[in-house]
């Protein structure tokens, strides 16, 4: 919350999202989101695919989206007891679809221009700090959101 208060003027007026543990979302507000957006920032708890229905991922279509940051592989011990009870039900090849690199291609597919994404486990704190840095570089230089993904176009 501190470094989206931080940015919150560099960004632009169409800043929306779900935040903390307002709710999870639905598969159909997660189809919005990424269909809306020019830029996603998905900064939560183990895969980003775990928590989307994979079929429905790879099946979309968002060339609108230009950059996606991916803040994910966080761990906890409740997460991790959510994320195996979910794995039992999945095919080793359906978790090997939720790593990184693979997550990155996916994206890519569907018609992202740009992915960045932890590549191993992490802390909420390391990611917070990976938030500031990325922030810092990509904003700093006094570019809107919208112009700094344009750059990276």
């Amino acid at each position: 919350k501190e470094i989206l208060e931080k940015y919150h003027d560099l960004f632009t007026l169409r800043w929306e999202g779900v935040i903390g543990n307002m709710c999870v979302p639905s598969q159909a507000e997660w189809e919005q989101l990424l269909t809306n957006c020019s830029a996603f920032l998905f900064y939560g708890m183990e895969r980003f695919l775990s928590h989307v229905l994979l079929n429905w991922s790879v099946a979309l279509n968002i060339p609108k989206c230009r950059l996606v940051i991916l803040l994910d592989l966080v761990r906890s011990q409740q997460s991790y007891r959510r994320i195996t009870n979910s794995d039992i039900h999945k095919s080793c090849l359906h978790i090997a679809l939720e790593r990184p690199t693979e997550t990155a291609m996916l994206l890519s597919l569907t018609g992202v221009g740009s992915v960045i994404a932890t590549q191993w486990y992490t802390t909420l704190q390391e990611n917070a700090e990976r938030l500031e840095v990325l922030f810092e570089n990509l904003l700093g230089f006094g570019k809107t959101a919208g112009q700094t993904v344009r750059v990276l176009q």
